[in-house]
């Protein structure tokens, strides 16, 4: 059922989580190989799991690659609008005596199995339904026995040229008869992905390494119901830097949460395309059209990838001054109104920005790492309190708040001026100042050089902050 000879793909996540980081690595790449060959890239959403699937997992999904940027084709695709479909193929192919129902429960498999197991013999399904006697079927069928179907698995090999890892061969005897149809009349994923992507005219199907074992039976279903195979590629997993499966343990996993960290989607997708892909040059920034330009499967490496968070921060710091920061900024505004912080003054965040520079790899980091320029409630750090806070600093404060008032140019240039004078005056060292006086600004014993962000901050910031600070150090106990 190929349109035209165009190139069709999907991506077909299940909501029953949030986008997975390898989810949407697929996603990208099924993206980038569609749009290099001016083909269709799909939505198929897998819902036929009714207890575990969600609609906020499938909203959550939706709106990730959307973030992403990656724009589908056509109508977004529900699996359980089919099931009337999925239900008619497997009852076809038991008329056809390809397939047949199946009356064994978890029990007694579970039993049988068991039994080969502790006799040290392998298991597969033992096809103790597709020989039941015309007797036993009527039997069951009276006792309303619930029943599923079963695909018959037919001799001989099940082989196809994958096109990340060239001939893949399975011999069918190594294939137990799957079910293609649940006692509860849903689908199993085999039959629903294929007849699935039969009617939705896929012709590349790419994919996880996960799924390479399903491989087989599905192309045992398309020949069973006479349907041209579509072509297959498998895209190596995405490991942790132990080389285990990625997992929660090597850092989040779900694409919501690095969105909700601040990275910027541009950076994102760049740093997945690179995750078993090489575009085969030492260039590193690559926007989703130069990536479309340069994508084709043969640059899909057959190793793992390795997920290096390190990476991506790094990746995403590089493409904010790509950017450059009066787009940074107004990004910067977005990701802050989700957080609650409502700042429309676009020139105060470029100053923010200049002011933390490299120190910043990700929004959130303007948060953790410059708090202070978007609340004014916060604590002093307890080691800069008992390095920088002495008994009798409360005056000294007092005196800089007055010369702060009557300080006409409230800059970088005045401010230094007006703090090493005070210094000589008080005859004590400038830095007796300037330490204490960032930590009742900002809370903090580093960061950005004290005049610029004095200056930043504004002069009645400034002057609150250090109010705030006298009062403090009045009520302080420096004697314990």
């Amino acid at each position: 059922m190929i349109k035209n000879n165009k190139v069709r793909v999907r991506i077909a996540p299940s909501p029953t989580g949030y986008l997975h980081v390898g989810t949407a690595r697929t996603a990208l790449f099924n993206y980038l190989f569609a749009r290099s060959n001016n083909g269709a890239f799909l939505l198929r959403i897998e819902d036929t799991d009714l207890e575990r699937s969600r609609d906020e997992m499938a909203e959550s999904i939706i709106e990730g690659l959307q973030w992403m940027n990656l724009e589908w084709d056509e109508d977004i695709l529900y699996q359980s609008d089919y099931f009337d479909e999925y239900q008619e193929k497997a009852i076809e192919l038991v008329k056809r005596k390809l397939a047949y129902w199946c009356y064994c429960t978890d029990e007694e498999i579970k039993e049988r199995k068991n039994k080969a197991m502790s006799s040290k013999k392998g298991w597969i399904y033992d096809r103790r339904c597709y020989h039941l006697s015309g007797e036993e079927r009527e039997r069951f069928e009276k006792e309303d026995r619930p029943k599923a179907i079963r695909f018959l698995v037919p001799s001989g090999i099940s082989s196809y040229e994958d096109l990340i890892h060239g001939v893949i061969k399975k011999e069918n005897s190594e294939i137990e008869d799957f079910v293609i149809l649940k006692s509860d009349g849903t689908p199993s994923y085999n039959l629903a992905v294929v007849v699935d992507d039969h009617r939705m005219g896929i012709t590349h199907v790419i994919r996880g390494d996960d799924h390479i074992s399903n491989t087989p039976k599905q192309i045992l279903l398309y020949k069973a119901l006479g349907w041209e195979l579509p072509e297959f590629g498998h895209v190596p997993l995405i490991l942790g830097k132990d080389r285990s499966k990625l997992s929660k343990r090597h850092g989040a996993v779900s694409l919501s949460y690095y969105k909700d960290e601040g990275i910027i989607p541009e950076a994102f997708v760049n740093y997945l395309a690179f995750l078993g892909w090489s575009p085969k040059t030492e260039e590193e920034i690559f926007s989703i059209p130069e990536l479309i330009k340069r994508f084709s499967l043969d640059g899909i490496q057959i190793k793992p990838a390795i997920f290096d968070i390190e990476r991506l921060e790094w990746l995403n710091g590089a493409w904010m001054a790509k950017l450059g920061r009066e787009e940074v900024a107004s990004r910067l505004s977005e990701y802050l109104y989700r957080k609650g912080i409502s700042i429309d003054d676009k020139d105060y965040l470029v100053k923010v920005i200049e002011a933390l520079g490299k120190r910043i790899k990700k929004f959130k980091d303007f948060l953790v790492r410059g708090y202070y320029f978007f609340y004014d409630d916060f604590s002093y750090d307890e080691e800069g309190v008992k390095k920088h806070f002495r008994k009798g600093l409360e005056e000294k404060m007092k005196e800089l708040i007055k010369q702060l008032k009557e300080l006409a140019n409230f800059d970088e240039n005045g401010l230094e001026n007006v703090i090493r004078n005070l210094a000589e005056e008080l005859n004590c060292k400038a830095s007796e100042l300037i330490h204490p006086i960032r930590l009742g600004i900002s809370g903090m014993t580093v960061g950005p050089g004290l005049f610029v962000l004095m200056e930043i901050l504004g002069k009645k910031r400034v002057i609150k902050r250090l109010e705030s600070l006298v009062r403090y150090l009045e009520g302080a106990d420096f004697d314990k």
